[in-house]
């Protein structure tokens, strides 16, 4: 990734240059529980559950390895030997690193304090695994490479416009400008024009003060958006949230219409 980028402060949709550079890093987040996905969930963790044809988490993992990622760190916590079984016997071609919460589950921003050691000292790709995306006129994940900027960002993340966010049953989440930058997460009662996909770089300087226990990504971002670090690119492609049984059969039927 280029150490300074001005063009990532020119537009959401930029076309990347086609030798940006890709985080070596990926950190994959799949030890949430699944509750909203249950009955599904009950023999197996929300990862494995299969959407047109293969476990959610196959489908990030082949977006992994289009862009060129080399290593992922995993944390595990709800049927972690299956999850782990999977993983040795289905990804051969990116090294994968266990990060385990069996003993407590952390959420996803103690998720990545106690993996923190595990991702090491380079802005790292977060994907979060109970989503499903389809790329667009550009690679996303070479999207958000070649308009990272670690001089001015903390966090870049792939947003969604909420109009075009499929089975997100939510009211938004981020007010970004026109420039690109995140102003505000959305406010109580109110609607907000981008939604957060579950995809992002991040700088392993989010990572500080946090709080004993677990705790939500979300004071992360809040301290980035506070200091005008962080920032959305807009996704040219389609976007998925996966998080019911009944979101399953609208994304295959979304996707057999392509």
């Amino acid at each position: 990734m280029n150490a300074h980028n001005p063009a990532a402060s020119r537009t959401l949709s930029l076309r990347p240059h086609p030798e940006a550079e890709v985080p070596e890093t990926a950190m994959v987040m799949a030890a949430g529980l699944g509750k909203r996905m249950r009955p599904l969930t009950a023999t197996r963790p929300k990862p494995l559950v299969e959407v047109a044809g293969k476990p959610l988490i196959d489908h990030v993992f082949d977006r992994l390895r289009a862009a060129g990622v080399k290593r992922a760190v995993v944390n595990v916590h709800y049927l972690a030997d299956a999850m782990e079984a999977h993983l040795r016997n289905r990804v051969k071609d990116i090294e994968i690193v266990i990060s385990d919460e069996r003993r407590q589950l952390m959420e996803t921003g103690g998720g990545l304090v106690q993996a923190r050691e595990l991702i090491g000292d380079k802005p790292f790709l977060c994907v979060n695994s109970d989503n499903l995306w389809v790329d667009g006129p550009v690679d996303a994940i070479r999207q958000l490479a070649a308009l990272w900027d670690d001089a001015r960002m903390d966090v870049l993340q792939l947003v969604v416009p909420l109009a075009r966010a499929n089975n997100h049953g939510g009211k938004g989440d981020w007010r970004i400008d026109a420039h690109g930058r995140v102003t505000e997460h959305r406010k109580p009662g109110r609607l907000a024009p981008f939604v957060n996909t579950g995809v992002q770089i991040l700088s392993p300087r989010v990572i500080e003060a946090w709080p004993e226990g677990p705790f939500s990504t979300m004071l992360f971002w809040q301290r980035a958006i506070a200091a005008g670090r962080m920032w959305g690119v807009v996704h040219q492609g389609l976007w998925f949230d996966v998080g019911t049984p009944m979101a399953i059969g609208a994304t295959e039927a979304s996707l057999s219409e392509m």
